[in-house]
């Protein structure tokens, strides 16, 4: 941290490497515009950026009660960076319940910015306070700021003949100027987007700006605030950025897809929490040839789906953990009919029901075998909110070649955190286009729905209405090439070995297995999905200190990487990170018998750098007592 030179009226400026805030407060209070409108003003001024938005489970929690507390952590920085931040610099807090559930979080010293108008004896009752937090010294250890933001903002709107409700409903906009001041951002970004937000609501869109202002201003001619931070803008590669979620790549990425694939996307979908977001964007591109269906449930949904492909359409669906068990029958069919298809998982904590709006990696082991019978199924899984986009084409391009259905493994954590994306260039990213299977003319030989392709082993693509194609499609065994039905047991046992050989061969088509660090070493750390900002983050702590630790992740779960095991034998020990109790490390210890060791942590939240810092720590230090 270093000190600029010289004051100005609003105090010293100290300029920062990296800054973490939370925004939190009620589920009412706009938690999630704030940290979003944060987010997209430092992207903008050219910070790098990563986000951790927390929603309450509870669709209406009583107000002001702990469950009801909504929260959004951004870490931005002048330097590359990969996750949100273990634990916040600063916490802004608009009322008491959510001063509670965040301030174990808080760094030693952080700054506590709260609304003290919402510290009276109705909300610190609500929120489990048996006395004022801000006056019983139990803050001491934290650089606390009152401002009285209610009272503030009613100042602020005073003359525009909006009700109580809807001036106290600006108060997060106050609080976002306070930032925009203290962190040195411009407010017309926001500004932009008031405008357009509430275009004909000319008394609300003038009461958000004039409590953004205020805000601001306050910051600016307060006495508080003795010192005001400096972020400069991140070295990143050039190119023209834009922010964006996990389910915002998602989307663009099977938009993308269809045009390479030149044909058009089919999503048919249950709304479920945290999937939604991919259906609710998708339905926006009518005009780019997509076609979405809100299903009256999941099974239809994926039903719909494959009667899509099957008519030679793109045709997918999405949804999380619940949703998957009810596809799993639908889905076993798309296996023996041997169609493309997508299927999307948003992963959240389960089981069942579970904590809709947190986070997991629990549903790997059902993806691959949550079906009746060996029905094998390829399974990928991004690793960042920015590689959803490559990875959606990559599910397309997987399943077209391979005539097969997909698995696209996304989580809470990716689809919500957000991250600068550097646009590509359409140009560059190659076809992914298959054909149909050509027309035959009546002098033709039968043909042959299960004929392969000799590399890939897929089938030809058969679309309905074709002259000459007719074929018998369903549930039940195919035989072999002529695709009739057939109970012939040593044709059934030639398919199953076919289908699990078709999805195998996978592994020659995926990109060989990148590993950051040491070549060979004392310990590598093995992840997959969103494990990846902390585990690599971590790894480059470790090796600042002259540990000889290394870090490798996995895009393609199922199959893996045919250089997997090779990597392995490479490192005397093997540490892997996964938010289940040890799903990928059971597939990994059985196919490569590596004593892999599991770090398993499943609460709903990501891992924090320092915690698999500390792990890898304890086992390098056995290492080391081992080797004496």
């Amino acid at each position: 941290m270093t000190t600029a030179g010289g004051s100005n009226k609003t105090g010293e400026v100290t300029q920062l490497d990296r800054v973490t805030i939370r925004f939190a407060g009620d589920s009412g209070d706009g938690m999630q515009l704030t940290g979003t409108q944060f987010t997209k003003t430092a992207a903008l001024f050219g910070n790098d950026v990563s986000t951790l938005p927390d929603f309450p489970a509870e669709i209406r929690a009583p107000a002001g009660s702990l469950p009801g507390v909504s929260g959004f952590q951004i870490s931005f920085s002048s330097d590359d960076i990969h996750t949100p931040g273990d634990r916040p610099d600063v916490l802004v807090a608009m009322n008491p319940a959510a001063l509670k559930v965040n301030l174990g979080d808080l760094v030693p010293g952080g700054g506590i910015i709260v609304n003290t108008d919402a510290f009276n004896e109705i909300n610190l009752k609500k929120a489990g306070y048996a006395a004022d937090p801000l006056h019983d010294g139990s803050l001491k250890g934290y650089n606390l700021f009152e401002i009285p933001m209610s009272t503030l903002v009613v100042g602020a709107c005073e003359g525009l003949g909006l009700s109580s409700k809807q001036v106290e409903l600006t108060k997060n906009f106050f609080a976002l100027g306070v930032m925009f001041w203290l962190y040195e951002r411009s407010m017309e970004g926001t500004e932009r987007w008031i405008a357009e937000k509430f275009a004909g609501k000319e008394g609300i869109a003038e009461a958000n700006r004039r409590a953004l202002r205020a805000g601001y201003a306050f910051g600016e001619t307060t006495e508080i605030f003795h010192t005001h931070y400096r972020v400069p803008p991140a070295h990143l590669p050039p190119g023209t950025y834009r922010n964006i979620t996990g389910n915002e790549a998602t989307a663009l990425g099977f938009v993308v897809a269809s045009k390479l694939a030149e044909r058009d996307l089919f999503l048919a979908s249950y709304p479920i929490t945290p999937a939604s977001d991919i259906l609710h964007q998708l339905s926006s591109y009518k005009h780019l040839g997509v076609k979405t269906v809100q299903s009256e449930d999941e099974i239809a949904a994926i039903g719909a789906a494959v009667g899509a492909a099957y008519g030679g359409a793109l045709g997918m669906t999405t949804t999380s953990g619940p949703g998957m068990a009810l596809k799993a029958e639908m889905l076993g069919l798309a296996v023996m009919v041997e169609l493309p298809l997508v299927v999307v998982d948003v992963q959240r904590a389960g089981p069942s029901t579970g904590m809709p709006t947190k986070t997991e990696q629990g549903d790997l082991l059902m993806s691959m075998f949550g079906r009746n019978s060996d029905s094998p199924i390829p399974v990928i899984a991004p690793a960042t909110p920015a590689e959803c986009f490559d990875m959606a084409i990559e599910a397309w391009r997987i399943a077209l070649k391979h005539m097969t259905p997909v698995v696209y493994l996304s989580d809470a954590f990716l689809a919500t955190g957000a991250e600068p994306w550097l646009i590509p260039q359409i140009a560059d990213i190659p076809s992914i286009a298959v054909k149909n299977a050509p027309a035959a003319g009546p002098d033709a030989p039968k043909f042959r729905p299960y004929a392969r392709d000799p590399e890939t082993l897929a089938r030809p693509w058969a679309v309905p209405g074709t002259p000459g194609l007719e074929h018998r499609i369903g549930g039940l065994e195919k035989l072999d090439e002529l695709g009739t039905v057939s109970y012939d047991p040593d044709n059934h046992h030639r398919m199953m070995l076919l289908r699990a050989e078709k999805v195998a061969r996978i592994a020659r088509d995926i990109p060989k297995t990148e590993v950051y660090g040491d070549e060979r070493g004392d310990l590598l750390i093995l992840g997959w999905g969103s494990t990846y900002g902390s585990i690599r983050s971590a790894v480059e702590r470790l090796r600042t200190r002259g540990k000889r630790v290394a870090h490798a992740h996995l895009r393609y779960v199922n199959p893996l990487p045919e250089d997997l095991g090779e990597i392995l034998s490479r490192y005397e020990r093997v540490l892997m990170p996964e938010l289940n109790l040890g799903q990928l490390r059971m597939l990994v210890r059985s196919k490569y018998l590596v004593d892999a060791v599991g770090f398993n942590l499943v609460r709903g939240k990501p891992f924090q750098i320092g915690e698999i810092e500390a792990k890898a720590e304890s086992l390098l230090g056995e290492s080391v007592e081992g080797s004496k």
